[in-house]
């Protein structure tokens, strides 16, 4: 870096195009030694907890598209003067790492019962240890300003205190207990799972509607025969007509030739009367919905007890045994035990009817595993208990911190979905069956038994009750989103009443993606609210997906569909990356990302380069040393230039308050390719040059880009003879005195005189490469035309311009007037006349063709009646088309008439 700042002094030797490979490592560990990332005293806060990657590998674009934004809003604040903290870290992500560990163990033909607990622990945490190393240099490679000295891991000690601290409390105000519940259960990772881990697939089925018996009165309807081998009751509409003289009724039958089972009828308004026979057989233990309807309508008080009749492995097991003993169908699978049920139903009469359907079928989010249901004693969290002293329950707690507005949710749409999902939590399964991850802090006495908890926050040595000391802790471990669901207070060194705690919370930006807005987001509110009696964020921030070319989801099992961010970085440079990412992204919306996006980005970052390398080979080395004052500003132009770049920041800085970071990135992107590269640089060539003028121009400019594309910025404001770096330089803010309204109209108005030029050119078809003549009666601008004169004619592409203050009319020329300016362009430089007169008959001849029967179509009543409006609709916009485009060349072809 040191060896760019001498660049200014050899001006020839800065490279025409910007490569990012020789800039970005040594900008990031510049910007990292220099310890800037560290927050500085100020006036205000601003803080964002780095949403923790897993620790099972690498990083996605979804990383990249929250790391780019949150590095936006950093830099901008830093730049602010705002005492600034973006907190970095990794998730331990228990179940997906486990998982990854495993297949790795299982590739070397062994598996984690076969190293034992210890050891396989230790096999993970190394792996995690890798994998972190990775992300890190991941994070480092997108430019993120993060402060690594605050770096924090979910299973780190701070972490895992917070963690014990608020299960002791929950358990304590009775609002984590251990319950047999109906749960979700992945047989192929041997885990519970809550509600939103299960990934919901539209699969084709069949609906089968059958007897459970002779015996019984009536059929019922279900897509898993096997699981009636575990019904305890049948639930009907109590206003359904067909079932009412049942409801009340109790029937001991058996089912499928080994299965006595004792059903009792009864009515709840939550049955739909018209799926299948209206009749629905309830089997607590494999459904939440029965679980939850038995429970409502008396459970174990009113009918015969729940069980399993399918396990953990998935098997069917627990038989409730017919009065002749046998067990026809333990040990088979749940898919095996369906054929065989189906078949002795059609055997014997029973099935009515099996139709085929369509119908959501639950899967594990990590592993794609069909997930069953079942009872299990496991531990949880009751969201609808109210909290001793606090009168309201944790979920009424997390709908109020949105409702009351402590928290804004973008784009807003999500609250509605927020509430609905938070309306409908149940009861949180919390208890995970894997090694890896918080293990519960609940121990049991050998001797005392295990319905005995012992819940502490240190490890104990004795049992409070007996003193005995043989203690054995609960082999679960703790659902990741517990521990995660702390993330913006347990990082921060809560329980522990730190300064960072005190300055930096609530933070005041969460960014993350909207598809864990119920994974992460609502649980973090859940556990804040709680812990804190506060709020975790005060906006959140929700970004899109990031889709192929034609929308399509990325994928792992389509590696054709996928982009690695860092072969992009390694192509193209971080900063295209990050523009590509954020410029056309709104909140909430999906984006779309492709290589050549990507490339058009890095263009514009080499646009950035040239830009800078134009006004340094026009300046010198003493001009960087010179202060900029209203006093520097000379020509029009210069008037005009910096009121639009005050403007600019004006509408910067509203937008990226505003958390409207494509819009603030496109507007800077225009000013710095439009006005500032194809107009005033243009204005400045030569004689008009403004030295000072530029070199502010140019400062201003790279500061609005910053926070946008770090390292480009970095480099270039290394030759600019500046103390500070970039990165601590501040936020622009824009100047009154530098505001110059009538210069800016009269500058507008040549450009609308350019653009109108280079408009006629394209209108009559000249030749891109051929010059031609113009003259124009100024009145009022002719000054500033004679001024502009040569730029004018450069980029309008003329050949001579004559600029008078007013004249006759001139004979074969076309005319036009532009913003009170006369222009003639004799028509005879322009191209061969009669030929122009004969392509113009014979284009008149084509539209006109082509209107007319339009026009019949439109007239026919029939068609506007019948035809869909949309069809009508175009048509007429058709129309209008080509009667536009048939007036023009009437006017082209009369004033061809009068040459």
């Amino acid at each position: 870096m040191e060896a760019e700042k001498t660049v200014i002094a050899k001006k020839s030797s800065i490279p025409k195009a910007y490569d990012p490979k020789l800039h970005e490592a040594g900008i990031y560990e510049k910007w990292e030694a220099s310890g800037k990332f560290k927050p500085k005293k100020g006036k205000k806060s601003f803080s964002i907890i780095m949403p923790p990657p897993n620790a099972t590998g690498t990083l996605h674009l979804g990383h990249a598209v929250m790391l780019a934004l949150e590095d936006i809003m950093v830099r901008y604040h830093r730049m602010k003067g705002d005492s600034t903290l973006w907190v970095p870290g990794t998730d331990h992500a228990a179940i997906a790492t486990q998982n990854k560990v495993e297949r790795e163990l299982a590739a070397k033909g062994t598996t984690r019962f076969d190293l034992g607990r210890k050891d396989f622990i230790e096999e993970v945490e190394k792996f995690v240890r890798k994998s972190q190393n990775t992300i890190r240099n991941q994070v480092r490679k997108m430019g993120s300003s993060c402060d690594w000295s605050r770096e924090a891991y979910t299973l780190d000690s701070g972490p895992s205190l917070a963690v014990r601290m608020i299960f002791k409390r929950m358990y304590d105000d009775g609002l984590i207990y251990r319950g047999n519940r109906s749960v979700n259960w992945c047989t192929r990772c041997k885990s519970t799972l809550a509600d939103d881990e299960v990934n919901y697939k539209e699969c084709s089925g069949k609906l089968y509607v059958f007897k459970y018996s002779d015996d019984f009165p009536f059929e019922i309807a279900t897509t898993r025969p096997e699981t009636k081998l575990g019904d305890v009751a049948v639930a009907v509409h109590p206003e359904d007509k067909r079932y009412k003289k049942y409801i009340g009724k109790r029937y001991n039958i058996e089912f499928a030739g080994d299965r006595r089972l004792t059903i009792d009828i009864f009515g709840d308004k939550s049955v739909d009367r018209t799926y299948g026979t209206g009749a629905v057989g309830v089997t607590p233990a494999h459904s939440h919905a029965d679980f939850e309807m038995y429970n409502k309508n008396g459970g174990d008080k009113k009918f015969m007890n729940a069980k399993n009749v399918i396990n953990e492995e998935g098997i069917i097991d627990n038989p409730v045994q017919s009065e002749n003993g046998k067990e026809k169908y333990r040990g088979m699978s749940a898919k095996q035990a369906r054929e065989v049920i189906v078949n002795y139903l059609e055997k014997n009469g029973l099935m009515k009817e099996i139709k085929d359907i369509q119908h959501n079928v639950g899967t594990c989010y990590r592993c794609g595993t069909v997930v069953e249901v079942i009872l299990s004693n496991q531990w949880f969290v009751d969201v609808d208990k109210k909290i001793p002293n606090r009168g309201k329950s944790i979920k009424q707690l997390s709908i109020d911190a949105v409702k009351s507005g402590k928290i804004n949710i973008l784009p807003e749409r999500f609250e509605k979905i927020y509430f609905h999902w938070m309306n409908n939590l149940h009861n949180w399964c919390i208890s995970r069956q894997i090694w890896f991850g918080h293990q519960i802090p609940v121990w049991y006495c050998k001797k005392c038994g295990p319905n005995i908890y012992i819940v502490e926050i240190a490890t104990p040595t004795k049992c409070p009750h007996c003193k005995s000391e043989r203690l054995e802790q609960d082999l679960d471990t703790l659902d990741t989103w517990f521990s995660s669901g702390m993330w913006t207070f347990s990082t921060l060194g809560w329980p522990a009443k730190t300064p960072d705690l005190k300055t930096y919370h609530p933070t005041s930006v969460l960014e993350t993606g909207y598809d864990i807005l119920f994974f992460w987001v609502a649980r973090m509110i859940i556990m804040t609210t709680y812990a804190l009696n506060d709020v975790p964020f005060k906006t959140v921030y929700l970004h899109g997906l990031v889709r192929t070319r034609s929308g399509e989801k990325m994928s792992k099992s389509k590696p054709e569909t996928c982009i690695d961010p860092l072969d992009m970085i390694e192509k193209y440079g971080a900063d295209a990356l990050r523009l590509s990412m954020v410029i056309g992204s709104t909140p909430g919306s999906d984006t779309r990302l492709y290589e050549e996006k990507i490339a058009g980005y890095r263009n514009f970052v080499n646009k950035i380069w040239n830009a800078a390398r134009f006004i340094l080979l026009n300046t010198e080395e003493e001009d960087l040393k010179k202060k900029f004052t209203k006093n520097s500003v000379k020509s029009t132009a210069d008037k005009w230039i910096l009121s639009r770049q005050q403007h600019i920041i004006k509408e910067a800085t509203r937008l990226i308050e505003n958390y409207n970071f494509s819009e603030a990135g496109t507007q800077i992107y225009d000013f710095l390719w439009s006005d500032l590269c194809d107009w005033y640089i243009e204005f400045s060539k030569g004689q008009h040059a403004n030295r000072q003028v530029l070199i502010h121009l140019l400062k201003i400019t790279l500061r609005l880009l910053h926070p946008f594309v770090p390292f480009v910025t970095e480099a270039i404001w290394s030759m600019l003879d500046e103390k500070e770096m970039i990165m601590t330089s501040p936020w622009p803010t824009p100047e009154a005195s530098l505001i110059f309204q009538n210069e800016t109209r009269k500058i507008e108005k040549i450009h609308i005189l350019i653009s109108e030029l280079r408009r006629i050119r394209a209108e009559y078809k000249i030749d891109p490469a051929k010059k031609i003549n113009a003259v124009i009666y100024g009145h009022g601008l002719t000054s500033l035309l004679k001024e502009k004169k040569s730029a004018i004619g450069r980029l309008a592409n003329l050949d001579g311009l004559k600029v008078l203050t007013k004249g006759p009319a001139i004979a074969s020329a076309l005319h036009i007037v532009v913003s009170g300016m006369e222009v003639y362009l004799p028509l005879q430089d322009m191209f061969d006349i009669q030929k122009e007169r004969e392509r113009i008959v014979r284009e008149l001849e084509q539209v006109r063709g082509e209107i007319v029967p339009l026009e019949n179509r439109l007239k026919n009543k029939g068609f506007t009646a019948n035809a869909p409006k949309e069809v009508v609709k175009e048509a007429q916009a058709q129309l209008l088309q080509l009667q536009e485009r048939e007036g023009k060349l009437k006017q082209h072809q009369q004033a061809l008439e009068k040459a």
